[in-house]
């Protein structure tokens, strides 16, 4: 048995390929379909099934084009009820791959039809349980993502009873192989380990430690982050189906004008520029909303742009089509085209520009001295608690997009995160809602501490 994990990064996501003699199934696949295909003709092999843990909220699932493509089955566990043809699996019912098995194993708790996948060897070994959104290294799925009508209460008390009963019964060392790693909003505390055992988790993981069921569920629905606000899009789209990624890549690959780009824009739609924080706060179109491709991109617009709004894109050249095709891992298919030749055909035709001051950490000590900057921390809450700069106001990301009506449009506010890409984002976000003196602490608060650490007040909690 031939089993390999296919990790992304910027959704902290593993999909997984499991081969056995010439067929082959595929777990909880992103949207292009392309890379599971490549690994099976490169290993001469047949996609037999896509396997479903459950209805994602975090990123659309590939599971239909890959299906499409190559006439495998979907399969999802009990209780899944899409508009679309698939196989519903009993719970421990095998499914045949090549000459080994994978057992179906229905783990309500997530969802009502989160399932893991037992995967078994050609000799009869179990090898790995494929967990999905249930076990997490460290961590479980949170209960309040996709609960139709229950309760995130009750969802937990299922979730307790499927580990109780079907996980920890597993032998200790058996291969966990989760769906998420540390970053996702599909847990609380996952770990940065991309796979454990069952052995380790009973050992470690503080879900797994307590075996009454009232304080588990205090536990694990307490404390939730907040949830983005693309999830409940794309769990929509994961039950109905969506434009195939062919489709999607086709209608959003469209070199614009500058003519064209700025029509598009006063007619609405957002400006998104994806180039690096420091090359965006040199020179921008006014407006823009700076994400950038080398951090956690789709998140963060999934986070900070309505999901039915009209994209334009400006890249570094070269990469458009990265761009479009991660905005498409989370449903955001309405890329209008981008700013063909980028900035430098910008500012080649004179057109004008924004531009955001940073600041070294060496520099905010004079700084803070001598200008009125207000500061504003757009950290999350747990990293707040090990330290903060003096007298700063505390409002996390994503929650920016509710909160920034309570910030003062006439005050001159710096920014910082931890290195400087979220606060950019920030910046750029409140400079296009109106905000007119913004700057960025570059390299963000590890800067200030090496260099300016009378500015720092550390250990919060």
């Amino acid at each position: 048995m031939y089993i390999q994990q296919m990790y992304t990064n910027c959704l902290a996501h593993a999909a997984y390929y499991i081969e056995s003699g010439n067929e082959a199934a595929v777990i909880d696949p992103l949207r292009d379909p392309e890379p599971y295909l490549q690994l099976a003709r490169e290993r001469g092999a047949t996609i037999k099934y896509v396997l479903e843990t459950h209805f994602h909220a975090d990123f659309v699932s590939g599971h239909i084009d890959l299906a499409n493509k190559t006439g495998a089955s979907i399969v999802f566990g009990p209780g899944a009820t899409p508009a679309y043809k698939i196989y519903v699996g009993e719970d421990g019912e095998q499914l045949h791959l090549g000459h080994a098995h994978i057992q179906i194993v229905h783990t309500p708790g997530h969802t009502i039809e989160s399932t893991c996948y037992l995967a078994t060897d050609e000799a009869g070994k179990q090898q790995a349980i494929f967990t999905g959104d249930t076990l997490f290294a460290g961590d479980v799925g949170r209960p309040d993502l996709l609960s139709g009508n229950l309760p995130k209460e009750a969802l937990a008390a299922m979730l307790f009873d499927s580990l109780q009963n079907k996980i920890k019964t597993l032998p200790d060392e058996l291969i966990v192989y989760p769906g998420h790693g540390a970053g996702s909003a599909c847990g609380k505390n996952i770990s940065s380990k991309s796979y454990s055992t069952i052995g380790d988790e009973k050992a470690t993981n503080y879900a797994l430690l307590t075996d009454d069921k009232d304080a588990f569920i205090t536990a694990v629905t307490s404390d939730l982050p907040v949830i983005p606000a693309y999830f409940f899009k794309d769990a929509v789209i994961n039950k109905t189906g969506c434009n195939s990624f062919d489709e999607v890549m086709k209608s959003s690959m469209h070199a614009l004008s500058i003519n064209e780009f700025t029509s598009l824009q006063k007619d609405g739609a957002i400006v998104l520029d994806t180039r690096d924080p420091m090359t965006f706060a040199a020179g921008f179109i006014k407006g823009a909303l700076n994400i950038g491709l080398n951090g956690d991109f789709a998140v963060w617009v999934g986070t900070l742009v309505d999901a039915d709004a009209k994209i334009l894109l400006v890249t570094q050249e070269g990469k458009e089509r990265e761009a479009i095709e991660r905005l498409s891992r989370i449903g955001y298919d309405n890329v209008k085209g981008f700013l063909n030749g980028g900035m430098n055909s910008w500012t080649d035709a004179l057109q004008l520009c924004g531009h955001i001051m940073t600041f070294s950490g060496n520099e905010c000590g004079s700084l803070l001295e001598t200008e009125d900057y207000s500061l504003l921390d757009v950290r999350n809450r747990l990293e707040v608690a090990k330290h903060r700069m003096l007298g700063s106001v505390h409002i996390p990301l994503n929650t920016l997009k509710s909160k920034y009506t309570s910030l003062e449009k006439n005050k001159k506010w710096l920014i910082y995160c931890a290195g400087g890409y979220r606060s950019m984002i920030a910046a750029s976000f409140l400079m296009a809602h109106g905000f007119s003196n913004v700057a960025s602490v570059e390299g963000g608060i590890k800067e200030v501490i090496q260099h300016a650490p009378q500015l720092v007040e550390m250990d919060m909690e």
